[in-house]
Formats: structure tokens, sequence, C-alpha cells
């Protein structure tokens, strides 16, 4: 079944007996957590809700304890009346895997989750067990590009609203090769998925948040936390040769490639990205 198809079909319902979990004064988290064993904490980026990773982690939940939850101010979390910072929302994390009893954990951050991704390992040590940074937000000198990608994309959906800011996203961020292979059934599943799972207001400030934070790469060179990239050889933001320049920037830092897959690499194929997961957990935890 292609990805287009199963877009058609995506559950992204709230499990209903999902106990809320407070992370902080007045702050609670959706959160699912399935399988058992070393934790993996899935880190959302502001396009997403916890639901939409069921269908590519089915292979890790087999082996390892994975864990997805809703940021405060999206999904099915507590709404604050001011748009949680960067520091918030790692402390949200922290949180979180307190309520579980997680001592430590692996971070997967896709696009610009990967800077929330950074932030908890830099400011959190000792619960990082290694991040798997899928499509990172980072380059070899800073943010800027990223950045105006993201202000095109507020501007599009403050003046024409959320179709038109998933009809500017799709090409830009979804690979060719997965467009043509599923084309309109793709583009028109996708799509669905896309407008349920958030709302203008939560995108606004999401991308609002995204314009702010430390964009220094000097930051990649402080966190000792073993670090993989998993960069599409389609990715919007780096090529390939510049995926490898990056992830030399951290200490323990390997970068691999997906072929024909673009700036969300799961969505290419959601087995050879949890291949790649499981792979890197297992030479990290070999050398505990």
């Amino acid at each position: 079944m292609s990805d287009g198809e199963a877009q058609e079909h995506h559950d992204l319902s709230h499990r209903t007996d999902a106990q809320p979990i407070r992370t902080r004064e007045g702050v609670e988290l959706y959160c699912e957590t399935s399988g058992e064993g070393t934790a993996i904490t899935l880190l959302n980026n502001f396009f997403i809700t916890s639901p939409f990773w069921r269908e590519y982690t089915e292979e890790l939940v087999q082996h390892y304890r994975v864990v997805s939850y809703d940021m405060c101010n999206h999904g099915a979390s507590s709404r604050v009346a001011q748009e949680p910072s960067w520091e918030e929302h790692a402390s949200d994390v922290v949180g979180l895997l307190d309520a579980l009893e997680i001592e430590s954990t692996y971070l997967v951050g896709t696009s610009a989750s990967t800077q929330l991704a950074r932030d908890v390992a830099l400011a959190y040590p000792d619960r990082v067990k290694g991040l798997i940074l899928a499509g990172p937000v980072f380059g070899l000198r800073g943010m800027r590009r990223h950045r105006q990608l993201n202000r095109s994309w507020l501007l599009t959906l403050k003046h024409h609203g959320m179709t038109a800011l998933y009809g500017q996203i799709y090409p830009e961020v979804i690979s060719g090769d997965m467009n043509e292979t599923d084309g309109t059934p793709g583009f028109l599943g996708l799509r669905e998925s896309f407008l349920a799972m958030s709302s203008p207001e939560e995108l606004t400030n999401g991308l609002t948040l995204v314009q702010t934070g430390e964009t220094s790469p000097e930051l990649l060179s402080r966190i000792d936390a073993p670090t993989l990239i998993v960069l599409g050889d389609d990715d919007i933001l780096l090529s390939p040769s510049r995926g490898h320049e990056l992830a030399a920037l951290f200490p323990n830092g390997r970068c691999e490639i997906m072929p024909k897959a673009g700036h969300v690499p799961f969505l290419d194929d959601p087995a050879g990205f949890q291949m790649i997961v499981r792979k890197f957990i297992e030479e990290t935890e070999s050398h505990v």
C-alpha cells in the first residue's frame, strides 16, 4: 500500500483512555506509550499530533517503549494563555519523563522539533541517551534559511488560510519521488490529515515560536549525546554532503542519507526509517 493510500485511512483519533500527564503548573499533556524496554520519545513539529506517529512506529514498538505526546497548546493537551517558550517545552519533556518514571530516553525530532531536541539535550544532558534528528533545521552557519521558509508559511497562512498553506508546503517538504508516485490521492489524503491535526491558531503560534531561539551552530558542539542525523536526499534545507558536514559538528554525530526521501523522511519510507533508528539505538546501547 502506498503512503497516499495509508494516509486516506490514517487514524488520528486521540485515545479516550489516555490519562493526561501533569508536567508543570496548569499544564497537562496528552500522552501515548506503547511497548517495553529502552525509551524513545517522539517530539512533534507543529504540524502533527501524537496519533500521527502510530503508523510510523509499528516496528519500533515491538522492541522499545515508544512515547508520543501533544505539545502544550496543541492537539489534546492543555491550553494556556501564552504560547510556551522553547524552555517551557523542554521542561515539559522532562516533566513527562518524570511522570512516566523514565530516567533517560532517546529523542526523535523532526523538522522544527529538532530544535527542541537540541535544547533538551543541552539543558538536561543526563536525561538524553541519544538524538535522532530527522530533517534537521540547523545550518552550518545558522538557521536563517529555515526561518525564512517558516516566515513564508506564516504569511500564506495569515492571508490565504490552511488549505493554501498545505498547497505550498506539500511540494516543498514532500520528496519529488513520493509526489509523483502517490499523485493526487496521496496529496489529498495527507491534506485531510494536515487539516485535521491543527487549527490556524495552533500553527500560527508554532510558526511564530520557530522564529525564536538560539541559532549558533556552536551549540551543537556542546551536545555529548550520540546523535544521528537522518536526511532525505531530496531535503529542502540540506544536501547530503552538507548533512554529513552538519553531523561532524556534533562530538558524536553521524548522518544517514535516505534515498528518494524529502524533509520528513519517515513519510517516504516508514520501514526504512525505523530500521535506521533501531540500528542506531542497538549500536549506541552496545557501547554503554
